[in-house]
């Protein structure tokens, strides 16, 4: 089994948002294990406020919180900019309520009752492609994203895309023609190795098309069987 401490977790900031003081001092104990510097505060109010003074590189938030609940705390995130990282932390365990929160601008998710090595696994991904990134612009047909600008547009439409959104919609760019599967998508897209949710591609998949595929052709096709493409039809 991996050592926790022998990630390289770089010290980064972290912020838990969870009312429950207990899973917020094991999450606080296991993070400082692990090499990062975490903050825990109990109310999306005061989440909000230390996020607003002292950003993080990391947010490990609950859904269920005594006044504003996890979603609107995300959503108010985006909305003022902060493109931090969120895991969900979540005892809703359907496909909707997973899809619900990375669209609102979450990054990945953790069902409770969850395992802390997954949680730190989970950080460690996320903050792994976040720091990543690189500074290009992919092109296909009359789409373009800008990873500097973070923006996408399909001809002179701006599409708006939550950070899940964007990524998937990257892999899909980079690998422009070649088919990719459910297995490949949620290895690459949400950095799986331990396995995952299905439904979850298949909900994205669905909302992405909804933003991309508003004008023809249509880009984004499902291959029956096998996965997905981001190609022009074949006449």
């Amino acid at each position: 089994m991996t050592d926790l401490a022998d990630l390289d977790a770089g010290a980064a900031r972290v912020l838990v948002v969870d009312d429950d003081p207990r899973i917020a001092e094991l999450l606080v104990t296991t993070l400082r294990f692990a090499g990062f510097t975490p903050t825990a505060v109990g109310s999306g109010t005061d989440a909000l406020q230390l996020l607003a003074a002292h950003p993080p590189e990391l947010v490990i938030l609950d859904v269920m919180l005594p006044d504003v609940d996890g979603f609107d705390v995300a959503r108010q995130l985006r909305r003022n900019g902060h493109r931090c990282p969120v895991l969900f932390l979540t005892a809703r365990d359907t496909t909707n309520d997973k899809v619900t929160g990375l669209v609102l601008g979450g990054d990945d998710y953790v069902t409770k009752p969850f395992s802390v090595a997954e949680v730190i696994a989970r950080a460690h991904a996320l903050l792994r492609r976040v720091r990543g990134d690189t500074s290009t612009v992919l092109v296909y047909a009359d789409l373009r994203m800008n990873d500097e600008t973070h923006e996408v547009r399909r001809g002179d439409r701006l599409i708006e895309l939550s950070p899940t959104e964007y990524r998937l919609l990257r892999y899909l760019l980079q690998n422009a023609g070649r088919v990719v599967s459910k297995a490949q998508i949620l290895e690459r897209v949400w950095q799986y190795d331990f396995g995952g949710d299905a439904g979850v591609v298949e909900k994205f998949m669905s909302h992405l098309r909804k933003r991309i595929d508003v004008v023809d052709p249509p880009l984004l096709q499902t291959v029956r069987g096998f996965g997905y493409v981001l190609r022009t039809p074949s006449r």
